[in-house]
């Protein structure tokens, strides 16, 4: 499995934006997939994950209200749609799949990773 990401760039505070997550070679739609996110100099936290089915969600506490994660079966593909960004989600996201999970909520069970999108929120 491959894992395409894409949508970061450089936004103001209070913006939003859409990240995609396309995967290529293995269909998720039985898979979990989740987005995890690393700033400058701390560790890889979760974001947000969502079921093989799209219809259970988990999200991060900082996140909760702001973010949304989904994904379209059909096109093998997962979102997360950030709104009323601050500088401190500034980060490189990561979109993650795990495989033979039905819903995963811990970064241990993702096997299959993306190779990041840059997020970058001004004050």
């Amino acid at each position: 499995v491959q894992l395409q990401a894409s949508g970061g760039g450089l936004v103001q505070a209070g913006g939003s934006l859409r990240l995609s997550c396309a995967a290529s070679g293995r269909s998720l739609r039985f898979a979990s997939m989740g987005w995890f996110r690393q700033a400058p100099g701390k560790e890889r936290e979760l974001v947000a994950t969502i079921a093989a089915s799209g219809g259970t969600t988990h999200y991060a506490d900082p996140v909760k209200g702001r973010f949304t994660i989904s994904r379209d079966n059909a096109k093998n593909t997962g979102y997360l749609q950030m709104n009323s960004l601050q500088p401190d989600d500034t980060a490189i996201y990561y979109c993650a799949a795990a495989i033979g999970s039905w819903m995963a909520t811990t970064a241990s069970t993702f096997n299959f990773w993306g190779q990041g999108t840059l997020v970058t929120v001004s004050s």
